[in-house]
């Protein structure tokens, strides 16, 4: 058998992409909810949701980390009697980009004027984009059907972005983007030299030790955001620290953090895969996508007023189409050349 014959038949990015999948939908159908219904309880407002979710994606982490055994696969840190597992240079750098990027995706819901579908295509987009580009300076090929499936999801992007009206982006938030990309293309230049290999103990020695960084500086650095309490948005995040664990709808909140945990997890499990980033990419991206539009049109059954724009529904019979050319083409392909590991 092949090697991309054996690479779609083990189904493992098909998988992770299906766990993000699940996580996505209740995670996004759950935040809009809760911020914008009174539905599951008193309406807590987006940003303030933040602290609570990103304390428990915290916990879920250490939890999952250390139930699934894959810590031992990490670098360990030996105190005494103790072994604990703790990040090298290099995958402390890749969880500062992962902090990085949960912390600016926060920031770009918050900007008053700026359209979050612009946000999300510029973001969305731009590692698109980006993702040949890493496989070019790292050594892969890129595969035809790579091309095709990229080109199908960003123009999935494009059509969701058809009919929106407000196109205009202020400093603060073309600074957010720019942070966001650069924070992405790091980060994926590290997991493609460090961790798309055929070893699985190396995939998961990288995951672990990024997680370990990404999850408590991003809890970090929103604690830090509610102590300056400047602005609208600031003081939701501080409402969130003070107020929320305290309400009734906190158990909501709680779960939120729980599917938002496993979006990083299942996320970063379709990236890690050995396979080229323009292959890997489109799939965590078109993930994402689809998970939206299943958000959307359940949402639309409870929310009265809420539906799925035509153009939406264009753009996700895109991305299936994009799912259909990575999922065959892998059969027909030839197996990209793995790049040389950092030392």
């Amino acid at each position: 058998m092949s090697e991309p014959a054996k690479q779609v038949r083990d189904g493992s990015i098909w998988l992770a992409a299906f766990g993000y999948f699940a996580s996505y939908v209740p995670y996004t159908a759950m935040t809009k909810l809760l911020s914008s219904t009174e539905l599951l309880g008193p309406k807590v407002p987006g940003n303030a949701i933040l602290p609570v979710s990103a304390l428990t994606s915290m916990v879920v982490m250490v939890v999952f980390v250390w139930a699934s055994g894959w810590w031992r696969s990490a670098t360990q840190w030996t105190l005494g009697s103790l072994t604990l597992p703790r990040p090298t240079q290099w995958t402390f750098l890749s969880g500062l980009c992962g902090a990085t990027i949960i912390t600016t995706t926060t920031l770009a819901y918050t900007f008053e004027g700026v359209s979050i579908v612009l946000m999300m295509l510029l973001m969305r987009g731009g590692v698109l984009v980006m993702a040949p580009m890493v496989d070019l300076l790292t050594g892969r090929a890129v595969r035809w059907f790579s091309w095709v499936a990229l080109g199908l999801t960003l123009v999935s992007l494009f059509v969701g972005l058809y009919g929106n009206k407000s196109l205009s982006l202020s400093a603060a938030a073309v600074i957010d983007v720019g942070f966001y990309l650069l924070a992405y293309f790091v980060r994926l230049r590290f997991m493609t030299r460090l961790a798309k290999s055929d070893s699985a103990s190396q995939g998961r020695r990288f995951f672990v030790e990024e997680q370990l960084v990404s999850s408590p500086m991003a809890a970090l650095a929103l604690v830090v955001l509610a102590i300056i309490g400047q602005g609208e948005a600031m003081n939701h995040i501080r409402q969130g620290l003070t107020q929320v664990p305290f309400s009734p709808s906190v158990w909501w909140v709680i779960a939120i953090g729980v599917c938002s945990q496993g979006t990083g997890v299942f996320g970063a499990l379709v990236l890690l895969d050995k396979r080229e980033n323009t292959f890997t990419v489109p799939v965590n991206r078109a993930s994402s996508v689809l998970a939206g539009v299943v958000a959307t049109v359940a949402l639309s059954l409870v929310i009265e007023g809420s539906h799925l724009p035509p153009q939406e529904l264009i753009g996700a019979g895109l991305v299936i189409a994009a799912i259909l050319v990575l999922s065959l083409g892998g059969l027909l392909g030839r197996k990209p050349p793995a790049a040389a590991p950092v030392r």
